[in-house]
């Protein structure tokens, strides 16, 4: 009944609720600093889409995008925000979620009588929506032979339209075979322009992109679940529970349908600022069944320096104090990082040595994480529900263990989130 597989969710990653105020300082290695940047970087050039909200039809891909701005959408001359002509919808089969005014997103048809709309209240749908909607109707079987070194990478995604270009920029960065690479996005409750940018940028990097940049895959999932939070409650402590869930939901959804016979999967957070073009191949040298880097955020300390700070929370190592804590809570007591109010004794990835390149984990987030696809085709997902006090991608590194498979995070290998 529901148009697409969306998820009702802010961004899908696991990213930290920490706030600002309670982020740790810690010291960032020199030779951080001498990593490709994405600052520094021409992210493509001439080659990806120009989006233009005043131009659903914009086909032209060779005017120059510019370069990356710090602290600034990495091509400020994106039209993010509705017009007049584009106004906030959710869009919905069987359902007649109609705006007062009328006004029908980009990507559906115009008609030329009732607007747009059918005689029974039903939206027309473009043959590109309609792709996606059938791609909703299957769930990929989990028993293919896995293509060596094939890699999928998922992003759930909602009102993700203002990073889509540092996103595409940052994937072709990647030094990493195109043609072993398949992606795929969950849009949900969107009301910008994620979906047609993606479309957009599918038709693209498919059909007129040079073959070496053609991916093996790209799919568009939609399922909306009509989960609405205002950014000012994002970080309450009390909404986290329902907020993960639907994120659960968000992510289940995604690999259920996406995944064929990948021997890897990459879920990428949809507004990630940097990582290193040879961040996957570094991963996948260390062979673990779930890893992750250390996700830092980066603000200004003061005119002429930078403030490095540990962004996702959600990767951890329990300890003796956090397991006696446990053994004294509910059952249906939930555990959420990065509260005053709730002291959980947990080791985030600041508090190890240097030597400790390596470290075995308990929870992970989801801003950049590399799982062996056998792990998803085992059956381990994201938990909805509680599962050892925790949900989403924390509980999922407690189910990947609860099956014997290893989680480990990277305490000094560095990439870095957006702020906010």
């Amino acid at each position: 009944m529901l148009l697409g597989a969306y998820r009702g969710q802010d961004t899908y990653t696991g990213q930290s609720e920490l706030g600002a105020a309670d982020a740790r300082p810690i010291d960032v290695p020199d030779n951080v600093e001498k990593r490709p940047n994405v600052d520094e970087m021409d992210p493509l050039g001439p080659q990806l889409p120009q989006w233009d909200s005043n131009n659903n039809n914009n086909n032209n891909h060779s005017g120059d995008m510019g370069r990356a701005q710090q602290n600034t959408d990495i091509y400020p001359s994106f039209k993010t925000h509705p017009t007049n002509d584009q106004k906030k919808y959710i869009e919905v089969l069987d359902r007649d979620y109609r705006p007062k005014n009328m006004a029908m997103p980009s990507w559906l048809p115009k008609s030329t009588s009732n607007n747009g709309w059918s005689g029974n209240g039903i939206a027309r749908l473009t043959n590109e929506s309609r792709m996606i909607l059938a791609n909703n109707n299957e769930v990929s079987p989990h028993t293919a032979e896995p293509d060596s070194d094939s890699i999928l990478i998922l992003t759930p995604v909602k009102n993700n339209a203002k990073h889509l270009a540092r996103y595409f920029a940052l994937i072709d960065k990647l030094q990493y075979p195109r043609s072993k690479i398949s992606i795929a996005f969950l849009v949900s409750d969107s009301t910008d322009r994620t979906q047609q940018m993606l479309i957009e940028s599918r038709q693209w990097y498919q059909e007129k992109a040079p073959v070496e940049m053609r991916f093996k895959r790209f799919d568009i999932y939609r399922q909306d679940f009509f989960y609405a939070l205002p950014r000012n409650q994002r970080h309450l402590r009390e909404k986290q529970q329902e907020r993960r869930i639907m994120m659960a939901r968000a992510r289940n959804y995604l690999w259920t349908r996406a995944l064929e016979n990948e021997q890897w999967v990459l879920w990428i957070d949809g507004d990630l600022e940097f990582y290193p073009p040879n961040i996957v191949r570094d991963l996948m040298a260390y062979d673990k069944d779930v890893i992750v880097p250390n996700c830092l955020v980066r603000r200004k300390a003061d005119k002429s320096r930078w403030k490095h700070s540990v962004y996702d929370r959600n990767a951890w190592q329990e300890t003796p104090r956090s397991l006696a804590m446990i053994k004294k809570l509910k059952e249906t007591d939930f555990l959420v990082e990065g509260y005053k109010s709730l002291k959980t004794h947990r080791r985030y990835l600041d508090n190890f040595s240097k030597n400790d390149t390596l470290v075995p984990l308990d929870g992970v987030g989801g801003t950049f994480t590399l799982v062996k696809a056998h792990v998803h085709r085992s059956g381990v997902g994201f938990p909805a529900w509680l599962f050892q006090h925790q949900v989403e991608t924390e509980g999922f590194a407690k189910l990947a263990k609860a099956h014997g498979y290893g989680v480990f995070g990277l305490p000094f290998y560095y990439i870095r989130h957006v702020v906010g």
